[in-house]
């Protein structure tokens, strides 16, 4: 995991650690939408640096949050407020997947155009998987790879702002609102205000290549 959130993102002439922090925090914030965190990942945190590489940054005040929240918990209560807020039988209290947001039902239209650009991409979804491919965690995994992947033709910025803003920027926020908004998240709520805040950051970092 990271130990502190990049503060800028230079897209015109890219830092390649830069570039590993950004994948690293999609990767981390994929981690843990996709599951409680287990002892091993939150006694990284009980050691992560809580200050980041330069004061006053959009990032640092949600990543001290996320991280003193994450501190103050456990595996077992992670695992019943993770439960709680997006499992449970039936319907959940808090949807994961964009469909949800952008069309109202899940398995609708923005899950069919996510597959086919996903497709586009040489990507598919793992069979054994429960989870449809517009989870938010699959999505971070994409921003991931395209960040941080060896293949050139594929994995560039002009396939990451296109991957983010057809199908990460139009939702992920509402997601978050729904979140921070639900009164059993205390420690989701901090990764919520995280999240928002990164995407806050990417989508002002590809305003900039437009």
């Amino acid at each position: 995991m990271p130990d502190a959130p990049a503060q800028a993102l230079h897209f015109a002439r890219p830092d390649f650690q830069e570039e590993i922090a950004r994948a690293e925090l999609y990767g981390l914030l994929a981690r843990l939408w996709f599951a409680p965190p287990d002892e091993a990942l939150l006694q990284q945190f009980r050691v992560a640096v809580t200050e980041p590489p330069e004061r006053g940054g959009h990032l640092e005040e949600p990543w001290q949050a996320m991280v003193a929240a994450l501190r103050a918990t456990d595996e077992p209560r992670a695992a019943a407020e993770y439960d709680a807020l997006f499992g449970g039988v039936g319907k959940p209290e808090v949807f994961l997947y964009g469909s949800y947001y952008l069309a109202g039902f899940l398995n609708e239209k923005p899950l069919v155009a996510l597959r086919t650009d996903l497709a586009a991409l040489g990507l598919a979804r793992d069979p054994d998987s429960a989870q449809t491919e517009d989870h938010i965690a699959f999505g971070f995994e994409v921003m991931r790879w395209l960040i941080a992947g060896d293949d050139a033709a594929v994995c560039n910025l002009e396939q990451q702002r296109r991957f983010f803003r057809a199908h990460l920027q139009t939702w992920v926020e509402r997601l978050c609102d729904a979140v921070q908004g639900h009164p059993a998240a205390v420690t989701w709520g901090a990764i919520a205000g995280f999240t928002r805040a990164f995407i806050e950051v990417e989508t002002q970092a590809f305003d900039l290549m437009e």
